[in-house]
């Protein structure tokens, strides 16, 4: 079953669903990492990688993923921590993130290798979306060209930190970036830097910025929520995601 995007918003400002999906044990290094696959509703129109915030995978990342196969995509959530890795406190998700800051080729590595484990359980087509943290992760696998064959990269108040801006070129597979104007965490200066850096090296990239919205806008229950900026990227990207997967030639 199809529903539109303003049914799929609808869904979301309610009690999350019942789990459309189960979670997946893969490996990465010879590490267990466990990630949640939810399987399109009806025909597939593509899959869709979600990349987590620096809490790791949580309820929010499995809700998110079982709209996106109300829409009809293949979603998976990927594990970049490791199975039963779910820092709770703030030092302990900085420590996690800084890990994978520090480590680039672990962060490229693990993203990859949930990449392939969604392609494994879906349609090979794909866009890879993050949130916060998932944001950098996203930039770092567009510049790195480790995934060219990827069809989209969508991040929504994500970070911009990257140890360099080189590797963005033409060939990058189009961007989507979904911001908030009052994002006091990433300025709207480091925002226009990365854009800038994309300008320069001829890349695709789509930007939304949201007036007043806070960091995080788009995380249900959270004091930084804002409705109306959640409504309208998630609009943006089931707009993307129909021009990326759907029907990529129109």
């Amino acid at each position: 079953m199809n529903v539109s995007l303003g049914g799929v918003l609808a869904l979301s400002l309610m009690a999350p669903p019942a789990l459309a999906g189960q979670t997946v044990d893969y490996s990465v290094g010879g590490e267990t990492y466990q990630g949640y696959h939810a399987p399109a509703h009806g025909q597939s129109k593509g899959s869709v990688v979600i990349i987590h915030d620096w809490d790791g995978l949580t309820d929010y990342e499995v809700r998110r993923a079982d709209l996106l196969a109300e829409m009809g995509y293949d979603a998976f959530a990927a594990d970049l921590y490791g199975k039963g890795n779910r820092p709770t406190d703030t030092q302990a998700k900085k420590a996690a993130v800084a890990r994978l800051y520090d480590d680039r080729e672990a962060m490229r590595a693990r993203t990859l290798a949930a990449l392939q484990q969604a392609r494994k359980l879906g349609a090979a087509n794909t866009v890879v979306m993050g949130y916060c943290f998932g944001g950098p992760v996203i930039t770092e696998l567009a510049r790195s060209g480790q995934a060219s064959d990827v069809k989209g990269f969508a991040t929504f108040h994500g970070a911009f930190t990257s140890p360099q801006a080189t590797g963005y070129s033409e060939a990058t597979p189009p961007l989507l970036i979904a911001h908030g104007g009052a994002d006091s965490a990433f300025s709207l200066g480091k925002l226009a830097t990365l854009t800038q850096t994309l300008e320069d090296a001829g890349a695709t990239y789509e930007v939304q910025v949201y007036s007043s919205a806070p960091h995080g806008f788009t995380v249900f229950d959270s004091d930084g929520y804002q409705e109306r900026a959640d409504r309208l990227s998630w609009q943006a990207f089931g707009e993307f995601l129909e021009r990326r997967l759907a029907h990529p030639d129109s």
